[in-house]
């Protein structure tokens, strides 16, 4: 009995904040003149707070287009962090006549999401149909959408993550050492990608015994106890240091201390980190599916054969990791600057918001 009436409370508060919401966007009314935006959260995160996902290109958007989540004419959300209620969002914002603007990442698939995967692309489905515009974070994305929910006939481009290159830049001086420092940043909820870059740690001391390993970033508690095993039964505890989760304006100290990043993620859509990494002038070691290939490209790190299945994640031998950081280890100074190099001509975050703003006034004038 109490455990209904909880859940009766529950529904009736979560109706009353909804109605809250929908009241709120009418009555505020449609902006007439200049970009106006919602990012479907009624908080966003400042610049230095903690954050991951889709949440941090808004980050970076908010400093442009502040978010006005009642008084706005654009409502964009990122299908990597949208709210619970984007669905009534959308209805709110049709109603008051706002333009709907949907950045896609990733598709769900029975590799990434064992149960459940079907019902998280209908309801994503639902977003890249009735979007007045769609951008998709690499090719990959878009073949993935494709592939999973249908070909979409709407205006639609491929727009890349992107980088202040300016604040993400390689150190100045960095002191000479022969020890060579690897890289592995971001939220790490799957076993495999951790795993993967210990087991390739192990390998590497063999050939290279100066080496060592950061990982940075929130490692979640399920992954956290059987990686900190591994680590102690390959007797890799000296050679490792863990970094817990850090706000963005610590990202670049990070990178800076660092040589190589080691990205493991299989089938990955278009991950900031990397592009991160190689603004701060650090080539990239990454798995050769999804979208890395195309933002690394053929100069600024080196890909690791991987056999992709959207059934199950299948990582590459340890040695063959291993053999992709010697690779870049052998030429670092040419696959540094190849990497800043191409973080800049392709990433910088100007033409970026130069190309919201473009395509945010073009609907408006609709």
């Amino acid at each position: 009995m109490y455990h209904f009436l909880s859940c009766k409370i529950l529904t009736l508060l979560q109706w009353c904040k909804l109605l809250f919401k929908g009241v709120s966007i009418a009555l505020a009314g449609l902006p007439k003149q200049g970009i106006h935006l919602s990012y479907g959260h009624q908080r966003l995160p400042a610049l230095g707070d903690v954050a991951h996902g889709g949440i941090v290109k808004f980050q970076r958007l908010n400093e442009v287009f502040p978010n006005t989540p009642w008084r706005f004419n654009i409502l964009y959300m990122v299908s990597s962090s949208y709210p619970s209620d984007a669905g009534q969002l959308c209805r709110f914002a049709r109603r008051k006549r706002a333009k709907f603007v949907w950045n896609q990442d990733g598709l769900a698939y029975p590799a990434w999401m064992p149960s459940g995967w079907e019902e998280a692309n209908a309801r994503m489905s639902r977003f890249l149909r009735e979007a007045d515009f769609v951008f998709y974070q690499s090719k990959f994305a878009r073949s993935c959408a494709d592939q999973f929910v249908g070909k979409r006939r709407g205006p639609s481009e491929i727009l890349y993550n992107a980088v202040d290159t300016v604040s993400f830049c390689p150190a100045q001086f960095r002191k000479s050492t022969n020890v060579l420092t690897l890289l592995v940043m971001g939220s790490q909820y799957y076993k495999y990608r951790l795993e993967s870059s210990i087991r390739a740690l192990a390998c590497l001391r063999k050939a290279h015994p100066h080496i060592r390993m950061v990982v940075a970033g929130q490692v979640w508690e399920h992954v956290l106890g059987p990686v900190k095993e591994l680590v102690t039964d390959l007797g890799l505890e000296d050679c490792i240091e863990f970094v817990p989760p850090f706000p963005q304006k610590e990202a670049v100290a990070i990178f800076q201390q660092c040589d190589i990043l080691l990205h493991t993620k299989i089938q990955d859509i278009c991950p900031g980190v990397v592009i991160e990494a190689m603004a701060c002038g650090v080539p990239v070691v990454y798995s050769a599916s999804g979208g890395v290939p195309e933002l690394v490209g053929e100069e600024a790190g080196v890909g690791v054969p991987t056999e992709t299945s959207w059934q199950k994640r299948i990582p590459p031998a340890p040695e063959l990791w291993a053999e992709a950081v010697l690779t870049v280890a052998e030429d670092i100074s040419r696959y540094s600057e190849a990497a800043r190099q191409r973080a800049v001509q392709n990433f910088d975050i100007r033409p970026w918001v130069e190309r919201h703003r473009q395509v945010f006034s073009e609907l408006l004038e609709d």
